[in-house]
């Protein structure tokens, strides 16, 4: 007879564990509550790309704010429900300002294009190749710096050229967790890789 998942450990249990940085029992609500929240995202968004992203970012935010949440005033799943609602909506608002920005603004973007083309015709040259070698290095330090399975998941998506699905069957592991340890690696490179998407603007 299958143990259903809650019997493996209550969601509230997984919440205490997340709070202590423990990225399987995130993994876990993941596998859990994925499917869910993807409904009630796409419900209020429409697309589902929008909802991928949508759940995405709630629960990145409920592995920021695992320490904060209290029993007390909710099961987890409203408590996760109400973080999808709000981070659905913001990404409503903002897809509404996009579409209602000025036609200008895509007039003015082409005028810009022959600007950007000239500067890739000579975007060769030897201070160009020290910024991109001392790029490259910084990289590999950043990445050297990762936990062996953050940095497996980060390897095989950028240089194996993997989707996540792909990812997870090729290391045997819940999507969910891939999804994970991706999302925390890249927000560990952010810092130390700043400088460098300083430059690119």
């Amino acid at each position: 007879m299958l143990v259903p998942p809650q019997a493996a450990d209550s969601d509230a249990a997984l919440v205490a564990r997340m709070s202590t940085g423990d990225e399987q029992a995130l993994g876990a609500l993941y596998d859990r509550y994925a499917t869910t929240i993807h409904t009630l995202a796409y419900y209020l968004l429409g697309q589902a790309d929008e909802a991928e992203e949508a759940v995405e970012e709630t629960f990145w935010q409920a592995w920021r704010e695992a320490g904060r949440y209290d029993t007390s005033r909710g099961a987890v799943l409203t408590w996760l429900s109400t973080i999808a609602r709000s981070r659905a909506l913001d990404r409503a608002r903002s897809r509404k300002r996009r579409a209602e920005e000025p036609l200008e603004g895509i007039a003015a973007g082409s005028r810009d294009a022959s600007d950007v083309a000239g500067r890739m015709v000579h975007a060769s040259d030897p201070q160009q190749d020290a910024e991109s070698a001392e790029r490259a290095r910084d990289i590999a330090i950043a990445l050297g710096g990762l936990p062996a399975e953050q940095r497996q998941v980060i390897e095989l998506a950028y240089f194996g050229g993997l989707s996540q699905s792909e990812i997870a069957e090729r290391i045997a592991l819940p999507l969910g967790t891939v999804k994970t340890r991706a999302r925390l690696a890249l927000e560990k490179l952010r810092l130390p890789l700043a400088q460098h998407r300083e430059d690119t603007r």
